[in-house]
């Protein structure tokens, strides 16, 4: 069977004097490699998009971490920190078609940004600065250092016994991961279910609870290295099945 054609919606960024619509080459190469799907790039044209020719065209949908934030306004609030990178042209692409693809049941998987976008979309709220939330940890990396230092092991995250994510990495109930976010979970949206946390409380991974397809959403970033990481592995592997059987059951050309 040809492999399943994976959504990865582009960011926008300025390169030079011109915008362009760019994804970075690990989360591409983590759905080829880890997923065995096809990873094909969406531009970020918001209300221009053809969602329903793109969700045609889609067995799974990746949305992946950036160095901009959904806009506060999208939940109700103003912006706490005008420095911060903001990416209009994705809100408007990510947003839409995160709902759509829930109510077909695609198969989607969401890291960071895109663990946020999830959860603003379906109605949720983000703490714009979690690390002047009481009681929270700072979840930040060290800009400064190397990659292999901002995206190393950095904290725990205890998993939900009978959570989805759980059986996919074989019963662990705990596993460590990287923390590269100022922004994180203030009010899970409704429908979302937590399958982890850190031990802070800060919600870490989550799915929602009634989707006909996969879903997940986490905070952290497992396509960093994948290869290196069996429990990254296991979670790519997963979304790729999930999307294969999508595939499949959609009549997907053999």
């Amino acid at each position: 069977m040809r492999s399943p054609i994976v959504l990865l919606p582009a960011c926008v960024n300025q390169i030079g004097a011109h915008p362009y619509h760019t994804a970075q080459l690990k989360y591409v190469a983590a759905v080829a490699s880890g997923a065995g799907a096809t990873p094909l790039i969406v531009p970020a044209l918001g209300a221009q998009t053809d969602f329903d020719a793109l969700l045609d065209l889609a067995d799974g949908i990746m949305l992946t971490g950036s160095p901009s934030n959904v806009h506060a306004s999208l939940y109700g609030e103003s912006v706490f920190d005008e420095s911060l990178p903001q990416d209009a042209a994705r809100d408007a692409t990510t947003l839409p078609l995160i709902r759509a693809a829930i109510q077909r049941g695609i198969p989607l998987l969401a890291i960071c940004r895109g663990f946020q976008e999830v959860n603003v979309a379906m109605g949720g709220t983000l703490h714009q600065a979690v690390h002047q939330v009481a009681g929270m940890a700072d979840h930040r990396e060290q800009k400064g250092q190397p990659l292999e230092q901002q995206y190393a092991l950095a904290h725990r995250v205890l998993l939900e016994p009978a959570g989805h994510l759980t059986q996919m990495l074989g019963g662990v109930r705990e596993i460590m991961v990287n923390s590269l976010h100022g922004q994180g979970i203030k009010q899970l949206a409704p429908g979302l279910a937590v399958e982890a946390r850190a031990d802070d409380g800060l919600v870490e991974a989550y799915r929602v609870a009634d989707a006909a397809g996969f879903t997940l959403a986490v905070q952290w970033h497992p396509e960093w290295r994948l290869q290196e990481n069996p429990d990254s592995m296991k979670l790519f592997h997963a979304f790729g099945e999930a999307c294969r059987i999508y595939k499949a059951g959609r009549g997907g050309v053999p």
